[in-house]
């Protein structure tokens, strides 16, 4: 009897440490000129923050951060960050209003280049996606390693500050444009932000800002209901790398 608790205590066991070993591998990869301050977001139901929620990256660095599945949240990066008088750790564009580096479950303030993911359990679908419905700060692609199914690689190259237009933009204290909002933060009414009467597919289309963005990266998110074009999927357990300035 004593050979079999045990058997029956190491299978248990061995049952948990299945359920909380990581799926994935996420790389995290800067080719942008300047050092910029990647940030993670879990949004799921019930699911916990990532180890680092924010952290510094060098020009050319990149840094590996484990994940697990199932999981739903979204990365993206702060730049021109600086600590103030007030020892507040503060970021031009980005910033999650934390105070530090790490962002302990707070999002960032938008504009922001977002790369989203829904990540499936037990070598499910993941779903995924380079979103500017909150506007762009940085180009950013995603990129799969390994998996099944479609696994395409998505991105937005192009750097949108530079055709934004001027209602839309923000500048830094040097006068450089350094974020481009969505027409939904700029103006904030319903034809733009698909709510009230246009939450629905069929009433809220793209507008002449929408657009500016699609023209510019045709696999990332323009607007709420930019389905089609934008979402990609990948099966059994893949690892991602995530490159802002790709």
């Amino acid at each position: 009897m004593a050979i079999e608790a045990m058997i029956h205590t190491l299978f248990t066991f061995a049952l948990l440490f299945s359920s909380v070993v990581h799926a994935a591998t996420f790389v995290v990869k800067n080719n942008c000129p300047q050092t910029i301050w990647p940030a993670t977001l879990t949004s799921g139901s019930g699911q916990s923050q990532l180890s680092t929620t924010g952290f510094q990256l060098l020009s050319g660095a990149s840094r590996s951060v484990d994940v697990p599945a199932p999981w739903t949240g979204r990365i993206w990066a702060r730049t021109r960050c600086f600590v103030d008088s007030s020892s507040r750790f503060s970021c031009e564009t980005g910033d999650c209003a934390s105070g530090s580096i790490s962002c302990n479950g707070a999002g960032g303030i938008p504009p922001a280049t977002l790369a989203e993911f829904t990540l499936a359990p037990n070598g499910g679908m993941d779903f995924y996606d380079v979103s500017l419905v909150d506007g762009f700060n940085l180009p950013a692609s995603i990129a799969t390693v390994g998996g099944t199914g479609e696994c395409q690689s998505t991105a937005c190259s192009a750097n949108v500050n530079g055709v934004c237009p001027t209602e839309l933009q923000v500048r830094s204290g040097d006068g450089s444009v350094i974020g481009c909002k969505s027409a939904c933060l700029a103006f904030n009414e319903p034809q733009y932000c698909c709510t009230a009467e246009f939450n629905d597919p069929s009433k809220c289309a793209h507008s002449q800002y929408s657009l500016i963005f699609k023209n510019q990266c045709p696999q990332a998110y323009s607007y709420a209901y930019d389905d089609k074009t934008s979402t990609f999927t990948c099966s059994g357990s893949p690892n991602y790398v995530v490159t802002f300035c790709p």
